[in-house]
């Protein structure tokens, strides 16, 4: 992939209709009481970014959450882990070793990036948590091929550890669009090409659904050709970021089901920033949204 030309902007997908949403969900009759029904289940582990839910404690979501079918939250510091004992929720995924705009593609910070992950990487297998974010960082003025040499060989310092610790480190693919302006790890193929690269079981991707909706589109395809670079999902409402129900443009059923009929059985994230009054009941209607 030396031709970076292959990284080109993808148009968005169009919009879906209300009405296909509608009817992926389980109907009530008219008048009838809502029914009780069993926590959603489905082929996926799911699990709710901690950071979307600003005014519940870890312990509260993790409550709230085991009683809808949540098995994990996202995005913990390791020192945050141990709220979740007793809950029966465990962590899915630990924040890793810096900031979003500070990554492996400034080999001037490899030093401190590989110091921190030495120092996270035991940290986060000893507490049971088999996953550690990291950053790609902002260009900065860098092509996407040195970013991506950079990245590399960065990465490559710590990937002997996680593989001994048995920790996956996944890379977020986030748009350069509208969040996260600059950011250099912002197209699927960039990412699945750095996979290649690093060349280590313990390094994937995290493969967020809002961020690719909006930086690339053809979400389904572009799973179907890169899911063996891909570790970890995330979802969210486009556009804002909000429930990923009827009130945006994504399918996803359609989406879920591509991801199931990849033979994925891990890790499938909330992350949209509930509008809705209560935050649990959206969090429950994703989660059954989700459910393939």
């Amino acid at each position: 992939m030396e031709n970076e030309t292959k990284f080109s902007r993808r148009a968005a997908l169009g919009a879906l209709s209300a009405s296909a949403i509608a009817a992926a969900l389980p109907a009530r009759g008219e008048g009838d009481a809502p029914a009780a029904e069993a926590p959603a289940q489905g082929k996926f582990k799911y699990s709710a970014c901690k950071w979307c839910y600003s005014k519940m404690s870890i312990e509260e979501l993790a409550a709230a959450g085991a009683k809808i079918g949540l098995q994990g939250i996202d995005l913990l510091d390791v020192g945050e882990v141990p709220k979740l004992e007793g809950t029966g929720l465990v962590c899915s995924l630990a924040n890793g070793p810096s900031p979003i705009p500070k990554g492996w593609n400034d080999p001037e910070l490899h030093d401190k990036l590989v110091e921190r992950s030495e120092e996270l990487l035991p940290k986060i297998a000893a507490a049971g948590v088999e996953r550690m974010i990291v950053f790609s960082g902002n260009r900065w003025g860098r092509s996407d091929l040195e970013g991506m040499r950079n990245c590399a060989r960065g990465l490559r310092r710590i990937t002997p550890l996680a593989e001994s610790l048995g920790v996956t480190i996944v890379m977020e693919l986030l748009n350069s669009k509208r969040d996260h302006k600059d950011y250099m790890c912002d197209h699927t193929a960039w990412g699945a090409e750095l996979v290649q690269r690093v060349a280590s079981d313990r390094f994937k991707l995290l493969y967020d659904i809002y961020h690719m909706q909006i930086m690339e589109g053809d979400v389904v395809a572009t799973i179907e050709e890169h899911h063996a670079a891909i570790d970890h999902y995330h979802t969210g409402g486009v556009p804002g970021r909000h429930e990923i129900d009827e009130r945006q443009e994504l399918f996803y059923p359609r989406v879920c089901r591509a991801i199931a009929d990849t033979g994925f059985t891990g890790w499938l994230a909330q992350e949209f920033i509930p509008a809705d009054p209560d935050p649990v009941a959206s969090l429950e209607a994703a989660l059954k949204i989700c459910r393939v």
